[in-house]
């Protein structure tokens, strides 16, 4: 056997044994979120739906993928409305999402299990023409099983951190053979290509297509939606936003609250948690800061309301529209931060805090534009923060420039089209 073969038998050993803890780990889970103990049958590559052969199967872990595919996904069956579309996830999360984007338009199963057993019943069941995997969600079975079944694989909008490259340097063993079975690598910026091409991916297989990210679409009615949240708590105060914040951003933002509004007594913040199961967390921390709270689901707020706490799914766009300023959760701690682009196409004025390695090419071209700033330590979040919030100039200047650069860098759907119907041999 060769050292490839030996790792990925190691690896499959190793992921059978541990396989009664990942399920008792998604059975611990559904005690927050009941998503994870439903469906369960799936995970293991019994699958509800049986679409014609031929098909796009497209694989986004969760809400962020998902929402970043939609562009791609819409281009496509509107341009093929009669070729099969699979969407897998793996979170509860990413399949709200699916289903609240596309409906029952697409086939939509959570993702099995990477066993090789699991994997090939899967694949044997639809039958795809081309896997698109979303960003970088490589798993040595399913790659593996997608070659022994000829099903070409595509990584779209594929992104490659330091941090990340170094971590799969470690396992050359199987990167390398993963690599090697990806038809194409579509790379959001050269950076990332580069450090894909340093793990051992043959040149030629390797595509710079930018991010389908900032090909987001606003809806028409974004504006007007923001505007009737910004009626109920009164158009003339000033908002500010957290989105998609994780544990410790909120309560960071809440502790900083009473500071800020001994400048800005108008001032409402705006909270909106990246998972379901943060939401009583987040309201219970506001109201233990003796702060008046309103959830979104419980009913308008009123022109006293001091916390507003997005409670809902999938509104993120309409949110965000009522924001003055907005800072990106998940980059208040080393979590890699989240991506910028919605309120840049909105042209909100946006900050980001130090930690935004996850999404750092979108990051650097906005903020060398001027359509964005960073907050380079915590510590300092009150002043920047502050600043922005007092000169409104200086948010109107950010937010256009923010917008000019969203629009400048659109195309990435496009290309990736082209390359679904290369494979597909559309």
């Amino acid at each position: 056997m060769t050292l490839s073969a030996v790792a990925r038998f190691l690896y499959t050993l190793l992921f059978t044994l541990l396989l009664p803890v990942i399920v008792l780990r998604l059975w611990w889970r559904g005690r927050k979120n009941p998503g994870y103990r439903q469906r369960i049958g799936e995970r293991f590559g019994l699958i509800p739906h049986r679409p014609q052969p031929g098909g796009l199967w497209l694989h986004a872990v969760s809400v962020g993928e998902t929402l970043a595919s939609a562009p791609l996904v819409k281009a496509f069956q509107q341009k093929h409305p009669n070729i099969p579309l699979i969407i897998t996830t793996t979170t509860p999360t990413g399949s709200e999402q699916v289903r609240r984007l596309f409906g029952q338009q697409v086939y939509h199963m959570y993702l099995p299990y990477d066993l090789p057993w699991f994997m090939n019943r899967f694949i044997r069941s639809i039958r795809p023409g081309l896997l698109l995997i979303m960003e970088t969600e490589l798993w040595p079975n399913l790659l593996a099983c997608c070659e022994e079944q000829k099903v070409p694989v595509v990584l779209a909008n594929a992104r490659l951190s330091e941090k990340s490259a170094a971590g799969y340097e470690k396992f050359a063993a199987l990167t390398q053979p993963m690599l090697q079975r990806l038809s194409r690598v579509a790379a959001q910026h050269r950076n990332d290509g580069e450090r894909f091409l340093a793990l051992g991916l043959e040149e030629s297989r390797l595509e710079i297509t930018g991010s389908v990210k900032f090909d987001v679409s606003v809806p028409a009615d974004c504006d007007e939606k923001g505007t009737a949240l910004r009626n109920e708590w009164g158009n003339e105060r000033r908002v500010l936003a957290l989105a998609s914040s994780h544990p410790e951003e909120d309560e960071q933002l809440l502790d900083l609250y009473p500071a800020l509004q001994q400048q800005f007594p108008d001032l409402v913040l705006l909270l909106i948690p990246r998972h379901p199961e943060r939401f009583d967390p987040v309201v219970n921390a506001a109201h233990s800061r003796q702060l008046k709270v309103q959830r979104r689901s419980k009913g308008p707020a009123t022109s006293d309301t001091q916390v507003y706490v997005a409670d809902t799914m999938g509104e993120m766009l309409q949110l965000l529209a009522a924001a003055d300023l907005v800072v990106m959760g998940g980059s208040l701690i080393p979590h890699g931060g989240h991506n910028p682009i919605e309120p840049a196409a909105l042209g909100k004025a946006t900050l980001t805090g130090p930690h935004y390695t996850n999404f750092a090419a979108i990051v650097d071209t906005l903020k060398e534009e001027g359509g964005m700033d960073i907050i380079p330590a915590v510590s300092q979040s009150k002043a920047v923060i502050s600043r922005y919030l007092a000169d409104s100039g200086l948010r109107d200047a950010m937010g256009a420039q923010a917008r000019a650069t969203v629009e400048a860098n659109k195309g990435a759907v496009a290309r990736l089209l082209a390359t679904c119907e290369e494979f597909l041999r559309l």
